[in-house]
């Protein structure tokens, strides 16, 4: 005999949002954030840009407020992407400890991202506290480059992962789309 309950697909509770550069991935992804506040907890980063308007390097700011210089031009690090250079230690001094906080705070139910590329990922404290965070009972929010990464990949591969792509076509309604399927799941 048949079961006659319907069939209730499960839920996937980690959201990645990937999209060209510049198409608007971090000016979502804060929208988001504020929608979320005070349940959210993470970072998200944004160009810094000299005085003639060219961009020069990236910071990494928390939904707490704290700041820190993650990449520039004039840096001197092995760690380089492009002609930026990455001090890993901001990711692992600021973005690293947010996430962590977010993980033990009992108000916080989603946990943001921005973003899970290859600056970031230098860092192995950042990679470990993504593992705990997909293994855990919060929600991931997060940006995610589109070009591919032995870490990102397995993120992508997940079952309780979804891919959500930022378009210039759906770029005025997809923060709608995403809070109301945050509502409804």
């Amino acid at each position: 005999m048949s079961d006659p309950r319907p069939v209730i697909p499960p839920i996937r509770p980690h959201l990645l949002i990937t999209g060209r550069p510049g198409v608007g991935k971090t000016t979502l992804i804060r929208q988001v954030a504020e929608r979320l506040a005070p349940q959210a907890a993470g970072f998200y980063t944004l160009e810094v840009r000299d005085a003639a308007g060219r961009r020069v390097g990236f910071e990494i700011v928390t939904l707490e407020g704290q700041r820190r210089l993650l990449a520039h031009v004039d840096f001197q690090t092995p760690y380089r992407v492009s002609r930026y250079g990455v001090d890993i230690n901001a990711m692992e001094a600021v973005a690293v400890p947010a996430l962590e906080r977010g993980l033990v705070a009992e108000a916080v139910t989603s946990l943001i991202v921005d973003e899970i590329a290859r600056m970031e990922l230098f860092s192995g404290a950042f990679v470990r506290v993504l593992e705990q965070i997909l293994a855990g009972p919060k929600r991931l929010i997060a940006t995610v480059q589109q070009s591919p990464h032995p870490v990102i990949e397995r993120i992508r591969a997940r079952a309780d992962v979804q891919l959500w792509e930022l378009t210039p076509t759906n770029r005025s309604e997809l923060l709608a789309r995403l809070l109301e399927h945050l509502r409804a799941s």
